[in-house]
This record gives structure tokens, sequence and C-alpha cells, in this order.
């Protein structure tokens, strides 16, 4: 007996299963890449896409450590999160990327500034690199 995977039905591009409400601001940055800042399907959970420290006026980083970036980083979060009639408080996930695990305790420091208890689920990643030499990135999962 030989294993056939299941049948699939084709969707073409641009054609997808279930409906994506992008969801933006004029209070971020110009996008970087073909992604929309904020995604939500129906009446789900908003997915935030990474944001970094980017200045809305001007689209460059802003000149800074891990903290400047961090709060800024943040402040464009909460954009998304407005954007979709929500705040922090809804956030039930963040992720954090950082390019230096010694900026760690900077980081929770503006975290803590931010946020509030009881605070959401969070992943802190050690990575290579982040978009526009940025020191730190968050994405985050709302409900």
């Amino acid at each position: 007996m030989h294993y056939r995977p299941p049948e699939r039905s084709a969707h073409p591009k641009g054609s997808p299963t279930t409906t994506r409400t992008p969801v933006t601001s004029d209070k971020l940055p110009p996008l970087a890449g073909p992604f929309s800042p904020g995604v939500q399907s129906g009446s789900g959970p908003l997915f935030i896409s990474g944001q970094v420290g980017q200045d809305p006026a001007t689209g460059a980083l802003v000149d800074g450590d891990v903290t400047v970036q961090a709060h800024q980083a943040l402040r464009n979060l909460t954009a998304v999160l407005e954007a979709a009639g929500k705040s922090l408080d809804d956030v039930v996930r963040i992720g954090v990327y950082l390019t230096d695990m010694g900026d760690f305790a900077a980081m929770n420091e503006v975290y803590r500034e931010h946020l509030s208890a009881p605070y959401p689920a969070r992943t802190a990643i050690a990575v290579a690199a982040l978009p526009l030499r940025a020191v730190v990135e968050f994405d985050a999962i709302a409900s």
C-alpha cells in the first residue's frame, strides 16, 4: 500500500481561504517590505508584525541605545493596537528580539514602563541582526 497525500484545493495567489484584514496607522513609519503592520482574521486575535524603533516622521531608526529604540518600538506597536481599537492591555503575547542579550535588563525597564501586570506571555531571543540595524524589535498578539 502506498501513501497518498490528501488532495488539496488549489487557491490562486491572492485568494486566501480566510479573510485577512490589514491594520495600519498614519502614526507608523513607512513599511520596509511586503507586509501589514497588523492582521486580524474576523473577530480573532490581532497579529502585530515586528516593530523596531523607526521614527514615523522620517522612517529612519531613532538615534540612541536600546532604551531609546525600545521606547519608540513600543510606541509603534501601540499605534497598531490603537488602529485596531485595542491597547497594550489587550496583548497576550510579545516576542522580543535583541542583538545583544547584554541589553536585556535595560529593555526590561522600558517594557515595565509600557506594560503592566499581569504581563503578557513573552519570549526574548538573541538574533544576529535586525532591520535598519536596530538593536531591539517587538512583535505581539492581542485578543
